[in-house]
């Protein structure tokens, strides 16, 4: 055996035992309700996001992937990914990134030591929220028009727009914003990374209900909000790098492996057990589940690799994303339908509690079939597959 390939062996060891780790805490450390409400696709609240970092935290797996100096684990990007995948497939909640994934790791790359200090052990012990402040009315896939402007006047910045579909801005003390401070130049080049206290007047925060029904998003209005100097995460100009630094942070994150495994899993489970709504479906949901298993392989696979030489390439990114979203709205089609009548007899407030409480089929009916109308989104978000696309036809094409 090369040494390159005895190297590897010796990683992939390394990970497998850190995976029975993972295992062993959600098996035993994980609490049960909150498994249960995973599972059954309940709507989770706050207070079920914050004993799932409880429960991490006495393990110090909060920011696993952080370095150690700053309170993580320094996981390598293989020990990241067995994290998530095996922490979502054995029931544990969407670690909600927009702090520990999101704007921490900008403020670890560029932010000052005033910064870190003050920002990143709040973060760390769960007590302070943050929301993402990006997307915009005309800005959402083409983010860099955005029209937020932040004017500096003395020691502080002065803020006027809106950000729209502000996920949790709801729950958050913190925002972290891209904003225009410049216009002279190409569009990319005027724009900041702002830290912003969401209980600063002028700040208003309305809610959007989604089409399952629920206050996942908001519309965020900024009214002459004063933001301290101080609060400018690197040099001014540069949040678009930062921006973009942040986005290649997260495509590993949003395979959710996991999550479609756990997903496919249930399906199984109910077609084995005869739930399906009408059994002359039965055989060809079964064909089109073995489909999903093996483009979902074909997935692992490629984060894998890229995980084991540290980060996907900008291409792979891109068809990660494309990849995972389609496999999820496609396990939580097939859903639907093995459901069929049960999943149609929908209210969102049935999907409220610590257990479904659907009128027709299984209890987990209505939970499931949010999660189906909640994943609709999954194209969009995070870059919208077109714009992925293009990314990809731009690379290879060397446009």
């Amino acid at each position: 055996m090369s040494e390159h390939m005895a190297d590897r062996q010796a990683t992939l060891e390394r990970a497998e035992a850190f995976r029975r780790e993972v295992r062993d805490f959600c098996d035993n450390e994980l609490p049960e309700a909150l498994k249960r409400k995973v599972a059954d696709g309940q709507l989770l609240e706050k207070e079920d996001f914050v004993s799932h970092l409880k429960a991490l935290g006495k393990r110090g797996w909060v920011a696993g992937h952080w370095p150690k100096e700053f309170g993580g684990c320094g996981w390598t990007p293989l020990e990241r990914f067995i994290f998530e995948e095996e922490s979502q497939l054995r029931g544990a909640p969407w670690l909600i990134p927009t702090a520990i994934n999101y704007v921490a790791p900008v403020i670890i790359n560029f932010g000052d030591d005033a910064q870190k200090k003050r920002f990143l052990p709040p973060i760390l012990a769960g007590t302070e929220w943050w929301t993402q402040g990006y997307s915009e009315p005309g800005a959402g896939s083409d983010l860099a028009a955005l029209k937020t402007k932040a004017v500096l006047t003395g020691d502080k910045y002065i803020v006027n727009g809106q950000k729209i579909w502000t996920s949790n801005a709801h729950w958050a003390d913190w925002m972290f914003a891209l904003v225009r401070t410049d216009d002279s130049g190409r569009k990319q080049q005027g724009i900041s990374f702002l830290l912003i206290d969401m209980k600063t007047p002028g700040i208003t925060v309305r809610p959007i209900l989604t089409i399952d029904g629920h206050h996942h998003v908001n519309e965020v209005f900024l009214d002459n909000v004063e933001v301290p100097a101080e609060n400018l995460v690197g040099e001014e100009g540069q949040g678009w790098s930062y921006g973009k630094f942040l986005l290649g942070e997260e495509r590993l994150v949003v395979a959710d492996t996991g999550m479609s495994k756990r997903q496919m899993l249930r399906i199984r489970k109910m077609l084995d057990s005869g739930m399906a709504w009408r059994s002359d479906m039965v055989e060809a949901a079964r064909r089109r589940l073995a489909e999903l298993e093996l483009r979902l392989h074909g997935l692992r696979t490629i984060c894998m690799e890229a995980a084991l030489r540290g980060h996907p390439t900008p291409t792979e990114g891109s068809m990660i994303k494309i990849r995972a979203s389609e496999i999820q709205q496609s396990i939580a089609e097939l859903t639907v339908e093995v459901l069929g009548g049960a999943s149609a007899a929908y209210h969102p407030d049935n999907a409220i509690g610590p257990r479904g409480r659907s009128p027709i089929g299984p209890s987990n009916a209505t939970g499931l079939t949010t999660e189906y109308l909640h994943g609709r989104a999954k194209t969009i978000f995070g870059g919208s597959n077109e714009i992925q696309r293009n990314i990809i036809s731009k690379a290879e094409l060397g446009l």
